[in-house]
């Protein structure tokens, strides 16, 4: 079947249908992982997101579910140049085609990745649709411009717990709240690595009934959209600053910022993928990370007490945070990885001591 992409400055590109045969509507982006398929499409951070992927072959060690970063697919459409129809992988239980028609989610293959790419690159992140069957494309590139933003929407709602959930761990010596903005599981499955038990919560869970749980520590997840528009979390995180220790990844690294009263802005095209290079200015070293966020914080808005402890060497925005004096760190990338490299799990041992410390 037939299956369409357009965008909103006019790109109009055909292809082939995959997945669920329904139109999708989302902000466009490239992902630079060369592996890790499944880790993305379930990865909540993607919420209203088209996700394209640069390398060119995809589903080529087909579908693990314990690859899972959530319960299912949260991409709203997947773009690739070539889908793989027969994977070859002892661990495979499906195609990338079956996984995407199981939880409703559209794909269009044979359309030029690079050309797309490069494009978002010059311009910058898009808003766009993906349609299966026959369209007119004037219509459909119409559709595009007049979607909504992704700065408009309230995505977080749509991907976190509703009631708070319980991961316990073997032999666990800390509790630890998790404030779900749409968490990956890998985040969840390090701290219970650590003999931390885990409290998952809903993201506009009040401070006081945090604090009533009586948690050694409060992390703060990664998440969908613009970190501005979680209000409850930012909140919430405002009234537990300094009362008791406090990580966040990602969204939730912007969150603790923007409770600490510094500003975040939209990057261009984003950071999305496992290979992105920072600096850490504390030991001087220089490790690769697994990114997937459209927003950075503010360095020039940062207040007195928050100082920049890694910064992203491709273009220089925050990638982590620490205060001078109270229990609080952050960073933007994604430690955990879930793909990608594995530089960076020592940001979890530094929160586990953290709290041993407070």
């Amino acid at each position: 079947m037939k299956a369409a992409l357009a965008l909103e400055d006019g790109t109009y590109v055909e292809g082939k249908a995959f997945g669920a045969e329904r139109d999708a509507l989302g902000e466009i982006i490239f992902c630079t992982s060369m592996t890790g398929y499944v880790e993305a499409l379930t990865d909540p951070s993607y919420k209203g997101q088209i996700l394209m992927m640069t390398y060119p072959l995809i589903g080529n060690y087909g579908v693990c579910r314990e690859d899972f970063e959530s319960d299912g697919v949260k991409v709203e459409g997947f773009v690739v140049r070539e889908l793989c129809k027969e994977p070859s992988n002892w661990r495979s239980e499906m195609t990338v085609d079956e996984l995407l028609k199981e939880f409703d989610v559209p794909g269009i293959e044979g359309v030029d990745t690079r050309m797309l790419t490069k494009r978002i690159r010059i311009y910058g992140t898009m808003k766009a649709v993906l349609a299966v069957g026959d369209v007119d494309k004037e219509e459909l590139i119409e559709r595009a411009r007049t979607q909504p933003s992704i700065s408009d929407m309230d995505l977080v709602d749509k991907v976190c717990v509703k009631e708070p959930k319980r991961f316990e761990a073997e032999k666990g010596k800390f509790e630890v709240v998790l404030i779900d903005c749409g968490v990956k599981m890998s985040i969840v499955r390090q701290l219970l690595k650590r003999k931390v038990n885990v409290t998952l919560v809903p993201y506009n869970y009040p401070a006081k009934d945090i604090l009533d749980i009586n948690p050694d520590g409060v992390f703060v997840s990664n998440g969908p959209g613009d970190p501005a528009r979680v209000k409850e979390t930012i909140e919430t995180v405002r009234s537990l600053i300094g009362r008791i220790p406090m990580a966040g990844i990602c969204l939730g690294h912007q969150i603790i910022a923007l409770a600490m009263g510094a500003k975040t802005f939209k990057l261009k095209f984003g950071h999305h993928g496992s290979n992105q290079p920072v600096k850490d200015f504390e030991t001087g070293r220089v490790f690769i990370s697994s990114q997937n966020h459209n927003f950075a914080v503010d360095e020039k808005t940062l207040p007195r007490g928050m100082k920049v402890t890694q910064i992203n060497l491709n273009d220089n925005t925050v990638e982590g945070l620490k205060h001078e004096e109270l229990p609080l760190m952050t960073v933007q990338y994604h430690p955990e990885a879930g793909p990608g490299p594995h530089d960076t799990y020592f940001f979890f041992d530094e929160f586990v001591k953290m709290l041993k410390e407070f």
